[in-house]
């Protein structure tokens, strides 16, 4: 690890630091004084350096250390100049920023020739955005975009030759060190990353993904104006704007012969003459100079040019065939024709991997051959150039891939194909044993593309999918590799879900469903598709994505009708899903549709099964609770005894939710605020790796917050944002709002305005997605700008609104309260006397009206509702006394509102002393705004007061 921490940079070792601490990005900035948005990118610069998923594994891995190493390396990462890329004058050749590029591959062998064209494609990028780098396979692309990478700053470099199609986006985004954010696309995600800054992505081998990386690069470049691409590809990728550098033959290619001759025979010479020779028969390029010169020691200069003569003879008749593919696959060709049996077997069958492999990888291609003999066979083959070894693992360059698959027979393929799926399944299970073990990810990222790739040569299974009556709808016709295992579960099957698993704790959330969905269709029966496609539909909800998650619940009860209790389950999930996560479409769906659901699962559900019973419980707690996202409370307390009586936290976590909608909804705050606090308990031991927890975790996490902000305990709010264990991490459009809205509250202003502006450019700049979660976080910026009286309140209401994806306030019932209350609380400040000599004016009356009537959601009635009351009272409205009693059942909800009330009866009265005690009261949950804004109002601490409200720009 500490090797790792010696390329790190100054701030980064900073960040390090603080993140081994578990300080939140929002923490980090601030005791920095750097922007969260900079905090994000060395977080992402570190995880990419660490090889880690996320910042609780990097606090781990960190922690890990002892003191006096991790002082050390810190202090070697401070050291100038420390890590590759850090030399200014390489930044400035390249015109992209200091930092290191990620995922640069390692040269293998001395850099011999391409001075010129090195220069050339130097000057490329600095005049294009865009560059591709074009040649045929075998011309050295490859290095030269690595060299070229290697003095560039930040960024990625991507090896495009395992991905499939699709997978472009998700490729980019890994080698990034980036992963999905619900509700953002993984696209959104990579456009706000390369947003921040100056870098270069390199793209390498686009020939067989050009239209898919085309579409990407066009996008990526509109919409990230400091992005530079360099590409490499057989053909040119036809987006506007490209610049094209054709890579020609090596001039060096002599130079080039002797060096990688001598690694074999260090003290080889030959004739200049014959060496130009060879060289020009080769026609240049670099890999068949390398092939050759590997065959050096064996046949001598006499023997090489005979053997190219023969073989570049055999192919001269061949038609269509540029004259460099036909040298190289001369060289090629006679290397593999100069192997024994057995590395010509092992090189054939190696050529079914395309992302590269490690000894049991390749031992899994011949298990007729033991582990020592593949590993020698190995050596062999490095030593011949026809394999390259990085570390533990190996892979045939694409060029010779190509070549060796083309030389398998069918019987052959069938067999590797075979014995890649067996490999693959096998690789698939042990990796998701090792979930709970730091450090798997690498280990993962390596195989994901042979994993998917083995999945893709199978086919679905067979299954006979059914309708509630029991009739046939189709039936898959079995074909692929159906290799069933004992107990009837295909190989194919096994590795599908284990691929889910995996890809779901990788936060390829959108591919892990595919696998799950993949896994239903090759699953031994009905049932077992069911709870594939229930796992898929757990991964949907963990992203916000009920919608889908609906109709996979659906789809697995139409599957399992052959077991009443696994699909009442899956219709008892799908009617809590409607009425829990009522996003999009789900909004529309009838009452009525939702009962006949409902009733099916009550009906077919079997006596006996304590959590079918649990989830039809809850599932009545949500269908009666009179409205989307509302529960019956006695229904949910039987939920949640129900729940308690199986012992499964997950589902004693999702009936106490419904008990705590209930709760907020009946203006019980407190008694949600402790339903909340239990699930958080309930859901801290689970793994966050699972699909089936997953969606708790996430709603607990969001809950907490909330109930804390409802009851006012705004210590507990602030608390829990960016905590180190919260599943969305650092989500600037979920922990950034719960931020803003806790230092408004609290009094931080600076930070509440400056991360408010962060938060809106960014929201802006990605298209503003729809989010309207953030809308309250918003209105509380406003009212930062409103006590303030700096002309900017009604701007930030303007754009809560917008945000909430409305123009009138009745049209977002979620934001009526936080909308209404900073309403009340900025006019209490900027009250003057002539206000309560005129009495009631009709905005003074129109802020009140609103208070104190129903709102849709209760978590800041307690506010509105106080604020409002002293509003009256600073106004002089003649029902001021009537209103501060009616405020007073719900600011006993609330800490803030029930000191805001009894300012406002100090007010009211004259009473000092109750003042005092609103201030020590504000004090108390850090509100430390308004206890200098309640102490101003004394007469013997306004000089005091006055002076903390001047710091904070309060007029």
């Amino acid at each position: 690890m500490m090797e790792r921490v010696n390329e790190v940079s100054a701030r980064e070792a900073e960040v390090l630091a603080a993140l081994a601490d578990h300080r939140s990005n929002v923490q980090i900035a601030n005791a920095l004084h750097i922007s969260v948005r900079t905090v994000e990118s060395h977080v992402s610069s570190l995880l990419r350096k660490y090889a880690v998923a996320d910042r609780r594994e990097l606090a781990d891995l960190v922690a890990r250390e002892s003191g006096a190493e991790r002082s050390r390396g810190a202090a070697r990462g401070l050291q100038p100049g420390a890590g590759a890329g850090a030399s200014p004058g390489a930044s400035a050749r390249t015109g992209v920023g200091g930092g290191r590029l990620a995922g640069v591959p390692a040269g293998r062998t001395s850099f011999v020739g391409r001075a010129g064209e090195l220069a050339a494609l130097r000057k490329a990028l600095g005049q294009s955005r865009l560059v591709t780098l074009l040649g045929p396979g075998g011309m050295g692309k490859t290095r030269l975009a690595a060299v070229l990478a290697a003095e560039a700053g930040s960024g990625a470099f991507v090896d495009l030759v395992p991905v499939r199609n699709g997978l472009v986006t998700s490729a980019v985004a890994t080698a990034s060190g980036l992963t999905e954010r619900p509700p953002q696309s993984l696209e959104q995600v990579l456009v706000e990353h390369l947003q921040q800054g100056r870098s270069l992505l390199v793209l390498d081998n686009c020939e067989h993904l050009v239209d898919e990386v085309a579409v990407l690069v066009e996008h990526l470049l509109r919409q990230c104006p400091e992005l530079r691409i360099l590409a490499t590809s057989r053909e040119r990728l036809g987006v506007p704007a490209e610049t094209t550098v054709l890579l020609p033959p090596l001039d060096a290619a002599t130079e080039l012969f002797v060096d990688r001759a001598r690694a074999v025979d260090p003290g080889f010479t030959a004739p200049d003459e014959e060496l130009a020779e060879i060289c020009a028969r080769l026609d240049g390029m670099p890999l068949a100079v390398e092939l050759a010169a590997a065959r050096i020691g064996s046949l001598g200069t006499d023997g090489l040019r005979a053997a190219l003569d023969d073989r570049l003879r055999l192919l001269a008749g061949g038609r269509g065939v540029d004259v460099r593919h036909r040298s190289l696959a001369a060289v090629i060709g006679w290397s593999y024709e100069l192997l024994d049996d057995q590395e010509r077997l092992l090189f054939r069958r190696l050529s079914i991997y395309v992302g590269g492999f490690d000894l049991d990888a390749a031992s899994a291609t011949s298990p007729e051959l033991g582990r020592g003999e593949v590993a020698d066979l190995l050596g062999r083959l490095t030593d011949k150039s026809l394999a390259v070894r990085r570390g533990s693992r190996w892979r045939l360059l694409e060029t010779i891939r190509e070549f060796a698959h083309d030389q398998l027979s069918p019987d052959e393929l069938a067999t590797a194909h075979d014995r890649r799926l067996h490999w693959a399944a096998d690789t698939a299970v042990t990796l998701e044993g090792r979930l709970e073990t730091p450090g798997w990810q690498q280990p993962y990222d390596d195989v994901s593309a042979d994993l998917r790739a083995a999945l893709a040569t199978t086919a679905p299974d067979g299954v006979v999918a059914t309708t509630a009556a029991g009739g046939a709808l189709a039936t898959a016709a079995p074909g692929g590799v159906v290799d069933r295992l004992a107990g009837g579960e295909s190989v194919a099957h096994r590795l599908a879900r284990a691929l889910g698993h995996l890809g779901f704790a990788r936060r390829q959330v959108r591919e892990s469903i595919a696998d799950y969905r993949v896994a239903a269709e090759r699953a031994a029966d009905g049932v077992a598709a069911a709870l594939d496609l229930r796992s898929a539909a757990d991964a949907t909800l963990a992203i916000s994505d009920a919608e889908t998650g609906v109709r996979l619940l659906l789809d697995a009860a139409e599957r399992a009708v052959a077991d009443g209790n696994v699909r009442a389950t899956m219709l008892a999930l799908a009617v809590i899903a409607v009425n829990r996560y009522p996003t999009g479409s789900l909004y529309d769906v009838p009452a009525e549709r939702t009962e006949h659901l409902l009733q099916q699962a009550i009906d077919g559900a079997q006596p006996g099964d304590a959590q079918v019973t649990a989830l039809i419980a809850t599932a009545k707690a949500w269908e009666h609770g009179g409205r989307r996202i509302g529960a019956d409370a006695e229904l949910a307390q039987e939920a949640v005894d129900a729940a308690r009586r199986t012992g499964d936290p997950v589902l004693i976590a999702g009936a106490l939710d419904a008990l705590t909608v209930a709760a907020g909804n009946a203006g019980r705050l407190r008694d949600a605020r402790a339903y909340a606090v239990e699930r958080m308990r309930l859901v801290g031991p689970l793994p966050r790796h699972e699909p089936y927890a997953a969606a708790e975790i996430i709603d607990a996490f969001h809950v907490a917050p909330t109930t804390a902000t409802a009851v006012g305990d705004l210590r507990a709010a602030l608390a829990a944002v960016g905590a180190p264990d919260d599943p969305v991490g650092d989500h600037p459009y979920i922990s950034l709002p719960r931020m803003i809205r806790a230092e408004a509250l609290t009094g931080r202003f600076d930070a509440c305005v400056t991360h408010a502006d962060a938060l809106w450019e960014r929201w802006q700049r990605a298209g503003a997605p729809p989010i309207e979660w953030m809308a309250s976080a918003l209105s509380a910026v406003a009212m930062v700008h409103g006590l303030r009286d700096d002309g900017l309140f009604e701007v930030w209401q303007a754009r809560a609104l917008e945000v909430a994806r409305c123009t009138e306030l009745e049209d977002a019932p979620w934001l009526a309260a936080p909308y209404t209350f900073v309403r009340a609380r900025v006019a209490v400040q900027l009250a003057h006397p002539s206000a309560i000599q005129l009495g009631a004016h009709r905005q003074t009356r129109e802020i009140v009206r609103r208070a104190f009537g129903d709102f849709a959601e209760r978590w800041w009635t307690p506010y509105a509702r106080s604020a409002a009351a002293e509003l009256a009272v600073v106004a002089g409205l003649p029902d001021a006394p009537d209103l501060l009693a009616a405020a007073v059942p719900d600011a006993v909800e609330n800490e803030w509102a029930a000191a805001c009330l009894t300012r406002a009866t100090a007010r009211s009265t004259g009473d000092r002393d109750a003042l005092l005690e609103a201030a020590a009261a504000f004090d108390r949950i850090d509100a430390q705004f308004e206890r200098a804004a309640t102490l101003a109002l004394h007469p013997d601490h306004t000089t005091e007061a006055r002076a903390e409200l001047t710091a904070l720009r309060i007029p």
